[in-house]
């Protein structure tokens, strides 16, 4: 049975085009805005969610982690599916509920692939954001995960695919993926309970560099999200 989906995307051709690009999908919900998805409330097992809605005929509808916090309040999981390549940025939106984020510029098939996967109930965490946390596990900034664990994620890090590490570890590739659903989900979780101090400290980045983008109470009090503006990352960091 198909999965029950609904897209919030602001360009038309991605509303129209989603369910027929991917059949694997049942699109039951496609609109330009969260606002409006709040208000149809469909039930839908996942709604992949653009960060950039803003635009000239829509100035002050919310994106971005306001979005996400928005959704995630209602009970919908969420997967965004986005342009946006920053590393701090994706990882936000995993601080921030996503349970998800897939790129606008993977093939159909891959990305039709992620979306079944979270809609499915598992976690697609994008590779730059898998470097993010090896470092703050390294660090003993996140502290959850196992010695095996902590090798798998290693490795995956690293860009070795599933059966390479499956090998490194002597376990099957499907044990392998097990493992690494579980991990996923246990990292997602311990992302949510940082503050953007600790990160700083672990990354070595200056005090106040995560503040513009980072999820949080001041921030969010202080409509911090900037991305469709076109900011850069830390102190102009991609």
């Amino acid at each position: 049975m198909r999965p029950a989906v609904a897209v919030v995307d602001d360009a038309s051709l991605i509303r129209d085009s989603l369910g027929l690009l991917m059949p694997g999908l049942d699109v039951v919900a496609a609109v330009p805005t969260v606002e409006e998805l709040l208000r149809r409330r469909p039930e839908v097992e996942v709604v992949l969610l653009d960060l950039h809605l803003a635009n000239s005929a829509q100035p002050e509808v919310r994106q971005g982690i306001a979005a996400i916090r928005a959704l995630t309040a209602c009970g919908y999981r969420i997967c965004v599916y986005s342009q946006e390549e920053r590393r701090f940025v994706l990882a936000a939106c995993i601080a921030a509920g996503a349970r998800g984020f897939v790129s606008k510029a993977l093939p159909t098939g891959r990305a039709e692939q992620l979306f079944l996967e979270v809609a499915a109930g598992g976690t697609v965490v994008p590779q730059p954001v898998v470097g993010i946390l090896e470092v703050l596990v390294r660090r003993d900034c996140i502290t959850v995960l196992s010695a095996r664990q902590r090798q798998i994620l290693h490795g995956r890090a690293r860009g070795l695919s599933y059966a390479q590490v499956a090998k490194q570890l002597y376990v099957s590739e499907s044990t392998l993926r097990g493992y690494w659903l579980d991990l996923t989900r246990s990292l997602s979780d311990s992302l949510r309970s940082l503050t953007p101090a600790e990160i700083e400290r672990a990354l070595g980045l200056a005090p106040g560099d995560l503040l513009d983008f980072w999820p949080g109470q001041t921030a969010e009090a202080a409509d911090w999200w900037r991305v469709g503006a076109g900011r850069t990352g830390p102190r102009g960091q991609p």
